[in-house]
Parts: structure tokens; sequence; C-alpha cells
């Protein structure tokens, strides 16, 4: 009849990887049926319940402490494989890839190799987030591959790396290849021309690892963790990656792929896609998108029509990469004002900017547009419907005079953060005589005195007419090119044509930009958490520490939060 005997180390710690190898080799041991060696969680005394491997003892465990359970065919069997589990164990701790002094905290490893960029998480869930945020204060970015963490801390953990300029990927962030180093579990792939941001691990890897067999390479394959897209989330790793390829003049082609965001959060991120500038391959898995392209955006439906339509793009891109183009914009200048007399046209307008620029303000209402508060001020991106009945109490529409239109726009013009004014011009009956005459002259005093305070600033027109009008549309459009705007005779373009002028100038995330520099340079890293993480970085050739992490408080979550506090106010 068999036995099942177990031992209870209160306060034990080992990562998860090294119990899973302690359980197996128990098991091959002479005599031995089964073993489990598990931390002592509801979920895996349910587990050992399931197994008929729950003893009292085990049943009395707490949550910090480890159990170890022996199932034999004797109980000489029983207690002779129990009294091998500290050899087992020495010999799992002495077979790593690092050998010596393990550093116990993230200050010491960091003093240690001081050169790392990266902190490696994979702690349990309910201590990993306190890990990562000790890594950004250390000024590092973090692959952060524990999950069971609260999404109010991944919130907080993203605004804050975003506002220092650091990366968070995950929770639950399995994949990522960081200049050609695999991070957790990840293919060994060529560099080239191709940069991945992806919101689900074996959908980079699969990606990934299909560019490699179709010829290509990858210059990052950045993750981002599932929940990244949800709308509290906001999308925060993914845009600041888009940002990094946008920046980054090795990556020519980008993908994206992820299951179907929030809507608000898509709209964003496509926004944040066609900005880059670059094409972009889009597997929004599951999503049936309205078309197969839209402008640089490529929409695929599979995975390995993802890898397939970016090697082609990537093949069709010239060999050296674009230079890129110094602004003429002073800093601070970055948004775009527009003043419509005609309602329809700004309502366009809006339709069109809303796909291209984000914080849309405006007197007009439309989903994904913020009403102005005050008409009579603009509010970052605004266009504003000069035709309103607020403006045309008591005097005649914007379409004949053009007084009301002049005074906004040297308003406008004096805004340091405007950098480009939008304006229509519409001709025909019943119109202003010659609206160039008046329009033109404002444009060319307020092009000077924004000079004059060291800023540029650019004009964008839209004539709508026809050469039989009688204000002649030809002489039109010389003046007011004369005076240095850019003249459309179609809406779409002008305001397309604005609206991309703007988006150059924003930022794809708020906050600080990320260093390229961060990611080009050989990379280092602290590994706190999985041993297999480590050995794996060290068979890449990659300098890593690997820290000898345990619970805070030997796991007592009522002295750690004591103790937090104590180091908080010290």
């Amino acid at each position: 009849m068999s036995v099942v005997l177990s031992e209870i180390r209160g306060g034990a710690y080992y990562d998860s990887v090294v119990l899973m190898q302690l359980q197996r080799e128990l098991v091959a041991l002479p005599g031995v049926l089964d073993a489990g060696v598990v931390m002592g969680t509801d979920a895996n005394k349910d587990i050992l319940t399931q197994s008929g491997l729950l003893t009292p003892e085990a049943q009395r465990a707490g949550a910090d402490d480890l159990i170890i359970v022996v199932k034999a065919e004797s109980e000489d069997a029983a207690r002779d494989a129990l009294g091998q589990v500290d050899a087992l164990l020495t010999q799992r701790q002495t077979s790593t890839t690092q050998e010596g002094y393990r550093p116990k905290t993230l200050d010491s490893a960091a003093e240690m190799l001081p050169h790392a960029q990266w902190v490696l998480v994979s702690v349990a869930g309910q201590y990993a987030a306190g890990v990562a945020r000790k890594g950004l204060e250390l000024g590092k970015h973090i692959f952060l591959f524990s999950d069971n963490v609260p999404l109010e801390d991944e919130v907080s953990l993203k605004q804050e790396a975003r506002e220092k300029g650091l990366l968070v990927m995950g929770p639950d962030c399995g994949t990522a290849i960081v200049h050609g180093v695999g991070l957790g579990f990840a293919n060994r792939v060529r560099r080239g021309g191709i940069g991945v941001v992806a919101a689900s691990g074996t959908g980079l890897q699969q990606v990934t690892a299909r560019i490699h067999q179709l010829g290509a390479g990858i210059t990052h394959g950045l993750g981002t963790g599932g929940r990244d897209l949800k709308e509290e989330v906001g999308a925060i790793t993914a845009l600041q990656a888009l940002d990094v390829f946008r920046r980054d003049p090795d990556t020519q082609v980008i993908v994206l792929i992820s299951k179907p965001p929030a809507p608000n959060v898509a709209r964003n991120l496509l926004r944040a896609a066609k900005a880059t500038g670059k094409p972009v391959v889009v597997d929004f898995i599951g999503f049936d998108p309205p078309k197969p392209v839209d402008g640089p955006l490529h929409f695929a439906r599979t995975l390995d029509e993802a890898a397939e339509l970016a090697v082609r793009l990537w093949r069709e891109q010239p060999q050296e990469p674009a230079q890129a183009q110094e602004s003429p914009f002073a800093a601070g200048q970055k948004y775009v004002r527009g003043l419509f007399s005609g309602g329809t046209l700004a309502y366009e307008a809006l339709l069109i900017l809303r796909d291209i620029l984000p914080n849309l303000h405006a007197n007009l209402h439309l989903d994904g547009v913020t009403p102005l508060a005050n008409p009579m001020v603009s509010v970052e991106n605004t266009i504003v419907d000069l035709g309103e009945d607020v403006f045309t109490v008591g005097r005649l529409h914007p379409m004949m005079d053009n007084d009301l239109r002049i005074r906004r726009l040297h308003q406008e013009a004096d805004d340091p953060e405007t950098a480009v004014i939008l304006l229509d011009v519409v001709l025909g009956y019943g119109a202003h005589p010659d609206p160039a005459s008046e329009l033109a002259p404002a444009i060319v005093e307020a092009g000077a005195r924004a000079r004059a305070a060291g800023r540029h600033l650019e004009f964008v027109a839209v004539v709508v007419g026809t050469d039989e009008d009688p204000q002649d549309m030809a002489g039109q459009i010389q003046q007011l090119e004369a005076a240095g705007a850019q003249v459309f005779t179609s809406n779409q373009d002008a305001v397309t044509y604005a609206g991309q002028r703007v988006e150059a100038l924003n930022p794809l995330s708020s906050g600080q930009p990320v260093a390229l520099e961060s990611l080009t340079s050989p990379l280092a890293a602290i590994n706190v958490g999985l041993g297999i993480f480590a050995e794996s970085l060290a068979s890449q050739d990659v300098d890593v520490i690997w820290v000898d992490w345990r619970p805070p408080a030997g796991g007592n979550e009522r002295l750690a939060a004591i103790l937090a506090r104590m180091r908080g106010s010290a």
C-alpha cells in the first residue's frame, strides 16, 4: 500500500522552474510513485487534492510556505526521498550558469552591472510590481514576464515608465527580441529592417520566425503584454514602441499584432501607426478590416499573411533609409488651427483629422472630437466653423466679411503653440468679391510677426470655386501663394496636408521618448526570478546578473507593508 508524506518549509522561496525540476527528480527516485513541490497557495492545494497528495500538514500551510509531498511504495522510500531534497536543491542551484556571488537586491546588482539597461522580472505576481517599480527607479527598462499583476499596478508602472522614457513590456509578456537578443520565450531570428510590436507572445514568435524563414530579419520585437490594449491601459507600451520604430533609421517596415483592441485604443493605435511615415502591417487577430490597404496601413488576416506582407513591403523599400528633414518649426509649435467659413468643409476637416491627429477640438459635434468650452479660444488642435450662430449675431457671414476671421487669424498666429493655420476661401455669387485681397496681407503680416518671435508659421488654404466665378479663381490663388500660403483646390488634400505637417510635430506617446541607444547598444540585463532566463541570456553572450531574490519580510505581507512604510518615511 502506498504512503504519502509531506514536509512544510515556512517562508522558503524558490522559483517555479526549480520547483518543477525538483518534483521531476523526486519522482525519478526509487520507490517514488508521485510527488508535488509547490508553494502553499489555495490553487496549488487544489491541484494536490486532485492528485491525491494533499496531507493535513499541507492543508495547514500558508501561501508563502513551500510544500514538498512524496507518494511512495513504502514509508522508507518516502522518507528517503524527502531526505534527499536539500541535496537536490543544492545541485539545482549550483548547476546554473552564474557562479559565485549572487546579489540579494536590485541595488547591488545594478552596482555590479551598471551598464545593464534591462531588468527581467519573473517573480510571483503579488511581488512583481514592487520589483518592477524598483527597476524603474534605477532607470532600467522592464521585461515583466510575471502574470497575476493587478491591472492598476500595470497602469501605474507604465505611466511612470512613459514619463521616464522607459519601457515596461508586460505584465504577462512572454516574448521580446531586443538588438538580436531573445528575452523570455523567443526564437533566434536574424537582424533586418522589420520592427514588430506585439501584444501576443506566440504571435510575435510566429511572425518573427516566418520573417526569418522568408529570408528577412527584424530590428526589434517589442512585446507589450496582452492587457496593454485595454481601455484602462490605453496601449501605453504599444504607442511607445511605434514611436521607437518611427525614429529608428534601421526600421523600414513595422508589424503591429494583437487581438482586437478596445475601439478608442484601436483608433489611437492606427493614427499613431500612420504617423510613423513607414509601411505598417496590422494584424488585429480576428478583426475584419473595412479595406485591405489604408494609406501606409496594410491589414493582414493571419499571422503568416502579416509576415509575408512585411517581407514584401521591406523588399520594396529603398536600400538606403531616407534622411530625416529638419523641421522649420520652433520647439513648442505643434498644433493646427482651422478657421472655416463653410460649415460642411469644417465638418469634413474634422472627419479627416480625427484619423490623423489626437487632441482634436471644435465647435461642431462629432464622436472623438472634444467640444470647445469657449469657441473664441482654441485648444490644442482646433477646427472652428466661423459660420456658427455665435459668430454671426449682428455680423455678416464670414463668406462675405473677412474681418472676424482676420482677427482670429492673428490671435492664432500669436499663439506660440500654433504651427499651421488652415483656411477655406469660398468663391462664387454672393461671396466676398475679392477675399484674397484681404486674407493675403493678413497672412504676410502674421508670418512676419511669427518670424520676429523666432517661429515659423505655415498657412494652408483651400480655394473652392471655378474658373468662371466672378472673383477670378486663378487670381485668388496667385495672391494667396504670393503671400506664402500652400493652396489647394481640394478640401481633402488641404486638410490632409495640414494634418500631416502637424502630425510630424507630435510624439506618438506622451512623456519622454525612449532613447534609441538603450535598445541598439549591446544588451545587458539583471534577472529577478526564473533562473532559466538568466541561463538563456548567458547562452546568447549577454552580460547578466541573476539576483538571489527572496520575498520581502519572508513573504509576510503585513510585515512587508510596515517595512515599506518605514522605508518611505526614512
